[in-house]
């Protein structure tokens, strides 16, 4: 497999596509008020969205087709003021329709491929070709019931810092402690069943090793939390849905049990210490728990 020549030209075109998008309509940012909350070391980030209408109607629209037997897939085809790049032979690049961060990017198999399925080196290239050439956050929704809303198979990038004043993730300052164990470890102030690797910093410069090297450590991260491969038909999935966050110096796996607490839906950012809350009543349940007992509550029992 060849590593996708886009060096440098990525974060330009990030740029240009947004402007694109928003003059033309076709990019729906989803306006938040930023809070914070501190919890067992992590000051969290909570975004109160002011409305997800727009997006509710377009979920509607997309499950009305379904229920009528037309294709309700948003990547095929893909809207072309959303598109950013071509990445590789097997993925391209999408500005998110409905983001609630700015400049998020989604990493979209070019051929159907189900969110349940297992993540394989080709992901990886694509991720690693993308995230070497900006600082960013990686993340994967393994299924509906770690918050994944499309069938269709993704990855996401989302710029760092994710809050201009802390550290560019807020669980970063749990991380120097973790213990490791061969090629996983775990992270001591992680209330919640989890897998933690670090990333070769002698690679950090080449795509092509460095997503090799994530995707061997991506298969330790399975194996150290129990998650095995299902054939279905020839292609392996998951066996229990998780969320994946990578950065270019170590990667967090976390399995999930349920997508809800108290209706507050949690995605892999949850893990990074950002959460999203729709409302008021939302926003309480967050108070009144803790940040890190929703987390706990979504993952499964220790």
């Amino acid at each position: 497999m060849s590593s996708p020549d886009i060096s440098g030209a990525l974060w330009p075109a990030v740029l240009r596509q947004t402007a694109h998008a928003l003059d033309c309509g076709a990019l729906f940012p989803i306006e938040t008020i930023r809070t914070t909350i501190e919890d067992s070391g992590v000051r969290f980030l909570i975004r109160q969205v002011s409305s997800l209408a727009r997006k509710d109607e377009d979920q509607q629209l997309r499950k009305a087709k379904a229920a009528n037997g037309r294709r309700a897939d948003p990547f095929l085809p893909y809207d072309p003021d959303l598109f950013v790049a071509d990445i590789s032979e097997t993925h391209i690049a999408l500005l998110n329709k409905f983001n609630v961060i700015d400049h998020h990017l989604l990493i979209v198999t070019r051929r159907f491929e189900l969110q349940e399925a297992l993540l394989n080196l080709a992901d990886f290239v694509a991720l690693f070709s993308c995230m070497m050439q900006f600082d960013g956050l990686g993340f994967y929704n393994g299924g509906p019931a770690a918050g994944a809303s499309q069938r269709h198979k993704h990855l996401q990038i989302v710029p760092l810092p994710l809050d201009e004043s802390g550290p560019p993730l807020p669980i970063e300052p749990l991380l120097a402690a973790a213990r490791m164990d061969g090629l996983a470890g775990t992270v001591p102030g992680l209330p919640f069943p989890h897998a933690f690797v670090r990333l070769d910093p002698l690679v950090a410069t080449r795509p092509l090793e460095m997503a090799r090297s994530a995707f061997d450590r991506y298969c330790a991260l399975l194996d150290a939390v129990g998650l095995r491969a299902i054939d279905s038909n020839g292609e392996p999935q998951q066996s229990a849905p998780y969320n994946l966050l990578v950065t270019i110096g170590w990667m967090l796996l976390v399995p999930r049990s349920m997508e809800h607490v108290e209706g507050v839906s949690i995605n892999a950012l949850g893990f990074a210490g950002s959460l999203f809350v729709r409302d008021d009543a939302q926003m309480g349940t967050i108070r009144k728990l803790g940040p890190m007992t929703v987390l706990q509550r979504v993952t499964t029992s220790m």
